[in-house]
């Protein structure tokens, strides 16, 4: 329930703080004294978009501040999938600064309007006379009857098994489709993997090839260079080895009498022992190395298709090629192997049609239990305000074979008949305005005592009404208000003497400003307001005298 309002520097209003009661709350005033500016500030703590200025004083921000106390909604599953602090007295807060930036908070934490509107809608179910033309729409008519019934948990079940079977239904199409496309490609992903395949391609491959490649065309130059190295060494008459071996004699015959180039001897010795291996691994290379143009045509054919491959797919290694080629095998596998997944989808999807539709087919006879019901206490409420010829007939007709809905298996419609001998139509096209209101006010307080409706505002729905049926609006919102809070603006004095708590919205002039305020009536205050309602700014003895009459009738 909506515990208290706190408006502050918002429109004609400077601040005021309003603390309702959970039963019955009525609000009253003149034309014009501020009760849809109250309204019009409770709208933005709802979620509702900010649009024009609000200010009473430009240079000041806007403040709506609403507590609520939800103890009773089981919102707490809101708040933990929203991240914000859950608290049974919860506190929403709407700041607009004075160039119309707009913030929006509860319990403190900053958040989105979106989410704002989420859990206004949770709270405050605001109705207006506008807010009747909901009546006709499938989405109300269906909250009635799910509330009455009790079905919102299997209409949930329906829902979750309705969007399972959606799903699969979307999994499957989109399978054959690719399962078609795929069909179209596969010879052109077969001749792919056939062309890889036959190229037999090996790892590091290329980077070899291209080490033989250039020996094998540089043979000529290898093999001259190694010679001449080799003749350089030890076969030409000036060799290194020879004159070597002639220094390393030298030093060997002075050993004896020069210790000190014992140690230069044995040095000789070494290098001359390196160099005659040198000598023969370059001889023995020379050797091996062959001019061979028949495996260079070879090499040459083998990196000549590497490259076309490469540049054919639009890659740069031989390595980009095997992943080519095994994913070309994968789609393979996949398109041969497509009839058994093509299979097991399509009995995916036949098992959770049926049980969406067996969920569906619980809905509808848990709805169809309580259609008669619903339409025989509307009608009881209806003759009650002043309609005794009213009738309602709710029809749930199954929709077309194998069609389903968000909503359920079947289509939902409201008809009405206001007066005897009178068609049963939809209700929009038969009922006037004050009917429509009558109507929609049988229907909340039916549903209000089967579910824990939020709170409810009626905004000046007594329109086209009077005397008797008046009396009789108020007395069912009196006992609507047995279950739930109740916020009515009213400006017939039979639906206000109703109110467990009554407030008055008043202008008054301060300085050079005219500024509205409200003020909780107490008994003599209720008194001399309904008196006012009776019979205007001065009201008689008698219009006195019958206020009292309502409130004790109250």
């Amino acid at each position: 329930m909506l515990d208290t309002l706190h408006i502050k520097n918002y429109a004609l209003i400077n601040e005021l703080e309003i603390q309702f009661d959970k039963g019955l709350n009525m609000i009253t005033g003149e034309t014009g004294a501020g009760k849809s500016i109250i309204m019009g500030a409770l709208s933005l703590i709802l979620g509702n978009r900010v649009e024009g200025k609000y200010f009473l004083d430009p240079t000041k921000k806007c403040v709506i501040e609403g507590e609520f106390k939800i103890g009773p909604y089981r919102l707490l599953n809101f708040f933990e999938e929203n991240d914000l602090d859950y608290a049974d007295h919860t506190i929403i807060r709407r700041e607009i600064a004075p160039d119309g930036k707009s913030r929006a908070f509860i319990n403190d934490s900053p958040v989105t309007l979106t989410i704002l509107k989420q859990l206004g809608e949770q709270l405050i179910d605001v109705h207006s006379q506008h807010a009747t033309l909901q009546i006709n729409t499938e989405e109300f008519q269906f909250l009635v009857v799910d509330s009455v019934a009790g079905t919102f948990a299997l209409k949930q079940d329906y829902r979750d098994s309705f969007f399972a079977y959606k799903k699969a239904k979307k999994e499957l199409e989109e399978f054959k489709e690719l399962v078609k496309k795929a069909a179209l490609e596969q010879d052109y992903f077969q001749f792919q993997f056939d062309e890889l395949d036959a190229a037999q391609l090996v790892s590091d491959e290329q980077g070899q090839l291209e080490i033989q490649q250039r020996q094998l065309e540089n043979a000529e130059d290898i093999k001259r260079a190694l010679t001449a190295a080799s003749q350089l060494l030890e076969n030409d008459d000036m060799a290194v080895l020879s004159r070597l071996k002639d220094a390393m004699s030298q030093v060997d015959g002075i050993t004896s009498f020069l210790p000190e180039t014992a140690d230069l001897a044995a040095r000789l010795r070494s290098t001359w022992i390196e160099l005659k291996d040198v000598a023969a691994e370059l001889s023995a290379l020379e050797e091996e190395t062959q001019i061979d143009e028949g495996t260079l045509l070879e090499i040459n054919e083998r990196l000549s298709l590497l490259y076309s491959l490469q540049k054919k797919h639009h890659v740069d290694s031989v390595e980009e090629l095997i992943r080519l080629r095994d994913e070309l095998e994968s789609k393979l596998m996949a398109i041969n192997s497509s009839d058994e997944q093509l299979e097991r989808l399509e009995k995916e999807v036949v098992v959770k049609l049926n049980i969406a539709q067996k969920k569906g087919k619980e809905l509808s006879v848990g709805r169809s239990k309580v259609l008669a019901l619903i339409a025989k206490e509307v009608q009881a409420t209806l003759a009650n305000v002043g309609m005794p010829n009213a009738r309602l007939q709710i029809n749930l007709e199954p929709l077309k074979e194998g069609e389903m809905r968000e909503s359920g298996m079947d289509a939902i419609q409201f008809l009405f008949s206001a007066n005897k001998g009178q068609e049963l139509q939809f209700i929009h096209k038969v009922a006037s305005g004050g009917e429509l209101s009558r109507v929609m006010l049988a229907i909340k307080s039916l549903v209000a005592k089967t579910s824990a409706l939020p709170t409810i505002i009626f905004d000046e729905i007594d329109t086209g009404i009077s005397g008797e049926v008046a009396l009789r609006v108020g007395e069912v919102m009196e006992s609507l208000a047995e279950n739930m809070q109740v916020i009515a603006i009213s400006h017939l004095p039979q639906i206000a003497a109703k109110g467990a708590a009554h407030y008055k919205v008043y202008k008054e002039d301060k300085a050079n400003r005219t500024i509205s305020n409200i003020i909780r009536l107490n008994t003599a205050g209720r008194v001399a307001e309904i008196a006012q309602m009776l019979s205007g700014a001065n009201p008689t003895d008698a219009a006195l005298e019958h206020a009292e009459l309502l409130l004790k009738g109250s």
